[in-house]
């Protein structure tokens, strides 16, 4: 079968706009499926923030950044906005990435990427920019400071975005009971941030080490800190050692007065029951040392050392005591102390015997006849009397003797 001229030309145009038909329907198609992806960004005060945004299926559609005022920033690779510190990283029909160098606090907004289809599909963006805290200072320390007056230390650090923390620390230990303050400037946006440390200062916190650290996310681990060294005046801490624990006549003895003060205490003073030390020759006084020698019984009593400094006055005693070798010899012997407590208990024991063994024969006193008692009143001798006792009992009730 053979067709017409004129009905082919029209069967070639019905199969072009079945064609046309197809492509923009998948043309349609690809333009629904594609959606810009970005990122938020956070970049401290003075970096680079990188902006991308990406198109995983485009067909030749131009990509646009712009910022948070809605000023285009860049049009595919053309730079839209006169500003030195925006520059183009990559452009393609994928991918549209570009810098922010030296970010301002008036950089952080809302920076958009739009994908012009039909309809334009837009992503959103935040750029955060962090404040970086100045150095902290601390303030109200005055130098020196006398034991048990009032400390208060001020630490302070201003343009911190969001508000830096405060820690305080003495000797690397950390300190809780703080006050903390912070404030925000309105114009600005950063806060000013300050923490006191309030104690009664204690020489034992002479020389130690206060520090102040502000601590950031915007610092990288690594805070910021300043320090101060405290002084502390106080008067001396006396405290007197002895050379020998049992001094004996004869021998010498090295008494050391220790004292520990700020400033640092004048020389000693050493006096000896209220007064001076009565024998200079054998007692001798060398800085904070007292020599004694050749010790006798009249070198017993209490020996003071005072030391003073500008601050006040202290000081402490010792009770000297010279032992007698020779008293000390003697009880190696025999315990005198010992054998009289067992003779005494022993003369105890046996005057308790006698006075109970008395009280017992007293309840059972007995009688008995004597010889005279058993024989006749008018025997001659005794013999008699007890051969006539043996058979005679008579008056014997009258010769009776009692013992006990």
């Amino acid at each position: 079968m053979r067709l017409k001229p004129g009905m082919l030309l029209r069967l070639y145009s019905l199969c072009g706009i079945l064609v046309q038909v197809a492509a923009t329907k998948n043309k349609a198609r690809g333009s629904q499926g594609q959606f810009p992806l970005t990122q938020n960004v956070t970049v401290v005060e003075g970096g680079t923030a990188n902006l991308t945004c990406r198109v995983d299926q485009n067909d030749n559609t131009s990509l646009q950044w712009s910022n948070p005022a809605q000023q285009t920033l860049y049009f595919d690779d053309k730079k839209a906005l006169r500003d030195n510190r925006i520059e183009l990283v990559r452009a393609s029909w994928h991918e549209l990435s570009i810098s922010v160098s030296d970010v301002s606090l008036a950089d952080e907004g809302q920076y958009t990427c739009s994908l012009f289809t039909m309809p334009v599909k837009t992503s959103k963006a935040f750029l955060t920019v962090l404040g970086v805290p100045e150095k902290p200072q601390i303030t109200g320390f005055t130098s020196p400071v006398m034991e048990g007056e009032r400390m208060q230390l001020t630490c302070k650090t201003s343009g911190s975005k969001p508000a830096a923390d405060i820690r305080w620390f003495k000797n690397d230990k950390e300190v809780k009971d703080v006050k903390y303050l912070k404030e925000e400037d309105a114009k600005s946006k950063t806060f000013t941030v300050s923490s006191t440390l309030d104690f009664l200062a204690d020489r034992n916190d002479d020389g130690a080490v206060v520090s102040c650290r502000v601590d950031h996310e915007s610092l990288n681990s690594t805070p910021q800190i300043a320090m101060q060294v405290l002084e502390i005046h106080y008067t001396p801490l006396v405290k007197i050692i002895s050379s020998n624990s049992w001094p004996e006549e004869g021998q010498s003895i090295i008494l050391t007065c220790e004292s520990k003060g700020k400033p640092v205490p004048e020389p000693v003073l050493w006096t000896k029951d209220g007064g001076e030390l009565p024998d200079p020759e054998r007692m001798v006084v060398n800085g904070r040392v007292l020599s004694i020698s050749f010790l006798n019984k009249t070198d017993n009593g209490t020996y003071r050392c005072e030391a003073k400094n500008p601050i006040g006055r202290n000081s402490t005693e010792y009770v000297l005591i010279v032992h007698d070798p020779n008293a000390l010899a003697g009880q190696t012997g025999p315990d005198h102390a010992l054998i009289g407590g067992i003779v005494a208990v022993v003369v105890f024991v046996t005057l308790c015997s006698i006075i109970l063994l008395g009280r017992y024969l007293a309840r059972h006193k007995g009688t008995y006849l004597t010889n005279e008692a058993k024989g006749a009143e008018d025997a001659p001798d005794a013999d008699t009397a007890i051969i006539n006792a043996e058979g005679s009992q008579v008056n014997a009730e009258e010769k009776k003797e009692y013992f006990i």
